[in-house]
């Protein structure tokens, strides 16, 4: 079996989505998924000018070949762009193998782990009493995980926060960068009384779990940490910039409230310190942006053995394809935590047919050969790209800080 084709489909039902489909002289067809939000044209380019000539006449089961070809042979290693690309190559070729075999995904793995894989919903309000009511409509789907956020008294917006109660988030929101305004006194003093509320309404049965977005400082974040540490998180995400690892550590000495980052992760690089000094709970690190399945398993390999759990990301801004292959992996990954799910539009459905299946807060993968999730190109074609950008935010006093 050869590659004969690598092309790069962009469509925007309701948001962008970049997909890669290499076709192979047997008629076999894998895909993957390649969106990075905000820089979706940055990784086509990549794709189109540097990896797709290179695909064509190649083996397509020599999976870990192509990667290291792609990964060691392009000199500038790591990074957001060329890490979604590898990511959406592999992602690619396991499906294909996947296909050839007649074998879902998740068997060629080496087969299941779990029979089901719990997921947590979004529930977010302008008000703790707006973000309850989301919290009890999650719970009567079924979730057993509801990630938490609400609005902050004095502050305008929330990243994290839906503009009209009911309605999707959805973070990248114009044309060009949004500017918001964040103070952190006025979010320490207020967010820990969300979790009060959720825990008197809803009992402790519910796994709660809340993301920071990265607005604090390590002492900040340990604080926090402390302060909620009654109402027994199920995580605290991204509470500080990752960049420097060794912030956990000071987190770490100061709460036991479960630690979880990693979704701007791009390699087993960024968080193997983390890892090693057991300064997390969780690894959040995607298929799609951390070089797709052949890497992440090195992630989840090593993470496995210091007790840190898979909990990967998994909002609208990863097409129903890194869902599909994130599904597959959390069926077989034996350090599986849980898996972020915010569902898909009934456009972005339409355009991306899946096996994947969603009943009493879990998921299963389905049974179809490789990943199980398709592309329709011509309804996709009908919804050419948009630019869209994420937000940034500023201190109260002008100061330009953490997403």
């Amino acid at each position: 079996m050869k590659i004969v084709d690598a092309r790069v489909i962009v469509t925007c039902p309701g948001r962008n989505l970049v997909t890669l489909k290499i076709e192979t002289d047997e008629g076999i067809y894998g895909i993957g998924d390649a969106t990075l939000n905000g820089r979706e044209l940055a990784v086509v380019a990549y794709l189109e000018e540097h990896v797709a000539p290179a695909l064509i006449g190649r083996d397509p089961s020599n999976i870990e070949d192509i990667w290291q070809f792609f990964y060691r042979g392009a000199y500038w290693r790591r990074g957001p762009v060329t890490m979604s690309a590898i990511g959406a190559v592999d992602m690619a070729l396991w499906d294909i193998m996947g296909k050839a075999a007649g074998m879902p995904l998740y068997k060629l793995l080496g087969g299941k782990s779990r029979d089901r894989v719990m997921v947590y919903g979004h529930a977010t309000g302008h008000d703790i009493e707006g973000c309850l009511e989301e919290v009890a409509r999650h719970v009567e789907q079924g979730y057993r995980a509801v990630r938490v956020q609400c609005g902050i008294p004095g502050i305008a917006s929330t990243y994290g926060v839906a503009k009209k109660a009911g309605e999707r988030y959805e973070p990248a929101d114009s044309s060009l960068p949004s500017e918001n305004v964040w103070s952190t006194s006025k979010y320490l003093n207020h967010v820990p009384k969300l979790f009060q509320a959720v825990r008197e309404r809803f009992g402790d049965d519910l796994h709660v779990l809340h993301d920071v977005h990265h607005r604090l400082t390590p002492i900040e974040a340990a604080r926090l940490g402390k302060e909620v540490e009654p109402y027994h998180l199920f995580w605290l995400e991204d509470c500080v910039p990752a960049e420097n690892q060794s912030a956990f550590r000071m987190i770490r000495q100061h709460t036991t409230t479960p630690l979880a980052v990693g979704e701007v992760f791009n390699s087993i690089h960024d968080c193997r310190e983390l890892i090693e000094s057991q300064s997390i709970d969780y690894i959040r690190a995607t298929l799609t942006h951390a070089g797709g399945i052949t890497h992440v398993r090195r992630i989840a390999a090593l993470a496995e053995l210091y007790h840190v759990r898979t909990g990967f990301h998994g909002p609208t801004d990863l097409s129903p394809v890194c869902m599909g292959a994130a599904l597959h992996f959390d069926t077989w990954v034996p350090n599986f935590g849980i898996q972020e799910h915010m569902p898909h539009s009934e456009e972005i459905e339409a355009v991306f047919p899946h096996a994947y299946r969603f009943e009493d807060g879990h998921f299963t993968p389905g049974e179809a050969p490789g990943h199980g999730v398709d592309i329709d190109e011509e309804l996709a074609g009908k919804y050419p790209y948009r630019r869209a950008s994420l937000p940034v935010n500023r201190l109260e006093d002008g100061t330009l800080w953490h997403w």
